[in-house]
């Protein structure tokens, strides 16, 4: 006979849209990872600051001038690859240039004062495929390491709410009684309090940063994992191999690691998913309001709050993609949520 797993995994592939969610997710956590590479400006969190460029259009193509005397530090193959380069040469974006007796001479982007350079140097083209923001950095690479910071946020948050409502759901409807009680009163009282309210008290009280942001969402939504645990575990802890475990004196906890716990995984995975979508909503609002994710690191949620009011300005591209981009990735995990609901419901056919 087939496993519950392989079974669940069969319903997930034919559930289409599922299944089309799974994949965009995968893709995501591939260009979340590998963002330094993939990213056109590769510097680390794509930070390299042009003013003079800010909010240039989709598909603009500037050329620059790299100094290279000024390369000195050396970036090991591991930073390049996954952090970005923490130093590069400076440049400078010009309109045009040209080689006189040996000498550079080129004009600086929106001037009429030729100047000379006589050092060494190199001249590239970088196209800015989704334009510029308002400091002159290339839109498409913060988008692409927004990425990495949603999804990195939500993992770690979930893990921590899995950590923590695991733990407490299965000694409350293990041992039932006044720990029952006493579990199930804490639960209560944390889910009386908003959400978003107790995540900026959190954040407020950890200070602001990007560690700081997981453990204050992770540490609001245990509440809905330990209630679903303890549901199942009470329905678990009647049946007969419960019951025989018992009369065999397996410890407690041997029963609760190896005999319920992996009953109660199916669950645990559609609510991880669902906190996953709530971990990302929530991070991309602590940004906009200025107590989440901080500059220089690329946040959608900070991405919008630095570009809202260009959507009156002509510019609202640089407002709408990265809300775009947040309503898709929620979108999947829901649509991800429901299909891993379905699959694992015995029930269905």
């Amino acid at each position: 006979m087939e496993s519950l797993n392989s079974l669940a995994w069969k319903k997930l592939k034919g559930n289409k849209l599922s299944f089309v969610a799974l994949c965009y997710i995968i893709i995501c956590v591939i260009i979340g990872v590998f963002a330094a590479v993939i990213s056109p400006d590769k510097t680390r969190y794509a930070n390299e600051m042009h003013v003079e460029l800010a909010t240039q259009t989709p598909f603009t193509n500037v050329i620059f001038l790299e100094f290279l005397k000024n390369k000195t530090i050396k970036n090991t193959f591991l930073e390049s690859a996954f952090l970005g380069l923490k130093n590069k040469p400076e440049s400078i974006a010009i309109d045009s240039f040209r080689i006189s007796n040996n000498e550079l001479l080129y004009f600086p982007i929106n001037s009429k004062v030729e100047k000379k350079y006589l050092g060494e140097y190199n001249i590239k083209e970088h196209t800015f495929w989704l334009g510029s923001d308002k400091f002159g950095r290339d839109f498409l690479s913060r988008l692409l390491y927004g990425i990495r910071i949603s999804l990195s946020v939500g993992f770690f948050s979930v893990m921590i709410s899995l950590l923590i409502g695991i733990i407490l759901g299965l000694i409350s409807g293990y041992y039932g009684g006044l720990i029952d009680d006493v579990v199930m009163w804490f639960v209560n009282v944390i889910w009386s309090i908003p959400t978003l309210l107790m995540v900026i008290a959190i954040t407020l009280a950890l200070g602001k940063g990007y560690w700081q942001v997981f453990f204050a969402i992770g540490l609001t939504m245990w509440v809905e994992v330990a209630r679903i645990v303890r549901g199942q575990v009470l329905i678990i802890r009647e049946l007969e191999y419960i019951e025989a475990s018992k009369v065999l004196a397996y410890k407690s906890v041997r029963i609760l690691y190896k005999h319920i716990l992996p009953n109660v995984f199916g669950p645990i995975i559609v609510i991880s998913s669902a906190n996953f979508a709530a971990a990302i909503l929530i991070e991309a609002g602590l940004s906009f309001l200025g107590i989440g994710i901080q500059p220089p690191m690329p946040s959608w949620g900070g991405i919008i709050r630095d570009h809202y009011y260009y959507i009156i300005m002509g510019k609202e591209f640089l407002a709408i993609i990265p809300g775009l981009a947040i309503m898709s990735l929620v979108l999947s995990f829901m649509i991800l949520g429901n299909g891993l609901r379905d699959a694992f419901d015995v029930k269905t056919k």
